[in-house]
């Protein structure tokens, strides 16, 4: 399953004539408690051996911290406030990184006293992060609560998930397997101006290149290839599906990621319908929902745009869960507020619904997804300005159909219908199970991208 890690720079802060005790006692709170979220996934670089009790508070030790960061290649900073803090100290700390930067500090249990002297943490916050701007610094904060707050918990890692989202887009590396169907004009995006604003690079696979290895894999006709076509008769009713046409497609799968791990794309875009029925005579559907229950999605019919949004969708989920591309295609027949995310047969077998019957019909899957939350988004483009539209829903039960689907209940579908209508979208969406509304929203902010709130009122309607 494809993974990323997530570097994560921690420079606790405190003011300087503050006491070094109670710091400590704040930075032992939240770092006995960050270290277990996601530990597989998240590297944690401390500053304990370049400042004192590991807290920075002398503006003179700035650039050795940054030195440190920058030798680890941190691809987030963490900038928990143990008091007032040292706004000079912090946001230089920020500026010297183009990375998410989170300010958060423990809420103070009680005022100033005659005999004693508080943090006053959310006072400092709201002076250096006035500094951050200045500098230009883009930030995400946590509400100041008590470390202990679920609210601390849940903002921490969904930060994490914004940084990974981040990490993620910036440098993607795309597969680009063919040009796009000829009457879908809707798919077009800008290569150059994904690679000059975002890093990111489209790699030219030929199908003709896929279609080649494939038929190396049948000659070999390997172990390997042999138990994954069992593999996938033993998961899927095939009757319906030639045994020659479930081999080329178990074998177009494999060529795919192997020529995908070579040029080293975790994503990619998929010219499916028209190239390969006629260079291989097979319909290769089942070859994006095996793509993406190994963690390298595939976006049909050449959606570039769409192959970035299911990047995004999948490091919101910090590579835990498989996301997918559907087709809005219709309005549930009873269910105003219902829509029907469908598409030929491309969708991950993970995420069958337990009582599905999944069926292999002429090379292309058959099932209906499992129950949840849902989030969608759509990253897209026009005219070199660059949106994401997302929203969280709900399964719901509807009229069976073909393919792999599901249907989707949102809070007012006439909202969402008017926002993706005027919007610089199309009728592909990526869905991904789980809540991921902030964090989509933190990443358009980092990323500069517009964000469109499904769920917030829209202008245009008649």
């Amino acid at each position: 399953m494809y993974t990323q890690k997530l570097i994560l720079g921690v420079v606790p802060v405190k003011r300087s004539f503050l006491s070094m005790e109670e710091a400590v006692r704040q930075k032992n709170k939240f770092m006995s408690v960050i270290p277990r979220v996601k530990p597989e996934l998240v590297e944690i670089v401390d500053v304990d051996d370049i400042v004192e009790q590991g807290i920075l508070y002398e503006a003179d030790k700035v650039p050795a911290v940054v030195d440190k960061l920058k030798k680890a290649g941190i691809d987030a900073l963490f900038l928990p406030f143990c008091d007032f803090g040292e706004e000079q100290a912090a946001a230089a700390v920020a500026a010297a990184f183009r990375v998410p930067v989170l300010v958060w500090g423990a809420r103070d249990e009680r005022p100033n006293t005659f005999e004693a002297r508080g943090r006053d943490t959310q006072c400092g916050m709201f002076a250096a992060t006035k500094v951050m701007r200045r500098y230009g610094v883009t930030y995400s904060y946590i509400f100041n609560c008590e470390t202990e707050s679920p609210r601390f918990a849940s903002g921490y890692e969904n930060f994490l998930r914004t940084a990974a989202v981040v990490k993620a887009v910036k440098g993607l590396r795309i597969a680009k397997i063919g040009d796009r169907p000829v009457p879908f004009m809707s798919v077009m995006a800008n290569e150059a101006d994904l690679l000059s604003r975002f890093g990111m690079v489209c790699v030219p696979i030929s199908p003709s290149a896929v279609v080649g290895r494939m038929k190396t894999i049948l000659e070999e006709n390997s172990m390997v290839f042999q138990s994954y076509c069992e593999n996938i008769s033993q998961r899927m009713d095939c009757t319906q599906t030639k045994e020659e046409d479930l081999r080329k497609a178990a074998a177009v799968k494999m060529a795919v990621q192997q020529l995908m791990e070579e040029n080293n794309c975790s994503v990619g875009a998929f010219e499916c319908w028209s190239a390969f029925p006629a260079l291989a005579d097979i319909c290769p559907c089942l070859v994006l929902g095996e793509m993406a229950d190994e963690g390298l999605p595939l976006a049909c019919e050449t959606d570039v745009n769409g192959a970035v949004t299911m990047a995004i969708l999948r490091a919101c989920s910090l590579y835990e869960d498989v996301e997918f591309l559907a087709d809005l295609t219709i309005r549930h027949p009873e269910n105003d507020n219902a829509e029907l995310l469908w598409h030929c047969g491309p969708f991950p077998y993970s995420l069958k619904k337990e009582e599905s019957k999944a069926a292999l019909v002429e090379g292309q899957e058959s099932f209906e997804l499992k129950a949840g939350q849902l989030t969608v988004c759509r990253f897209d483009e026009l005219g070199g300005e660059y949106y994401l539209f997302a929203g969280e829903a709900s399964t719901t039960d509807g009229p069976e159909t073909t393919g792999t689907y599901v249907w989707m209940e949102t809070d007012n579908w006439q909202r969402w219908e008017e926002k993706l209508m005027f919007g610089p979208y199309i009728h592909h969406l990526g869905v991904c199970y789980g809540s991921y509304l902030p964090v989509l929203r933190e990443a358009a902010r980092y990323l500069g991208l517009h964000f469109d709130n499904a769920h917030e009122q829209g202008i245009h309607s008649l």
